[in-house]
């Protein structure tokens, strides 16, 4: 059977001609997987551009959504109340939503403050082992 072109037939090689080798072989396998890990960063960086860029898509449509579903919501109120206070409610919930979401948000910001970063940590543990020391 013909040896696949790049390859030779070892078999006939001694110790020490595969053992010299040897820094050749682990050189091309190196190489070989650090070409690998550059193809695959190409790949996962181009599919993660395109995610970002539907991602995007979404959001933005999302966006423009938010003021058709108030339109709606103001559009089924005003057949019971006036235009006018049918606007005003729906804004007015929209302010106490957007109200208490930043307060969620401002306490989940004060909670991750308050905790010790890793970084502090490890040096106050080295400045407790130097003063052990």
């Amino acid at each position: 059977m013909p040896m696949p072109r790049g390859y030779r037939d070892r078999s006939e090689d001694g110790l020490l001609t595969l053992l010299g080798d040897l820094p050749e072989l682990i050189r091309n396998l190196l190489i070989a997987e650090v070409d690998a890990a550059k193809a695959w960063a190409a790949r996962a960086a181009k599919d993660g551009k395109w995610g970002a860029i539907w991602v995007f898509i979404a959001l933005f449509v999302l966006f423009w959504s938010i003021p058709v579903l108030g339109t709606y919501i103001i559009a089924g109120l005003s057949s019971w109340w006036p235009v006018w206070l049918s606007a005003l409610v729906v804004f007015l919930v929209m302010l106490i939503a957007t109200v208490v979401f930043a307060l969620l948000g401002f306490l989940r910001f004060r909670n991750m403050v308050k905790r010790q970063n890793p970084v502090q940590s490890i040096a106050q543990d080295f400045k407790e082992m130097s003063d052990e020391l």
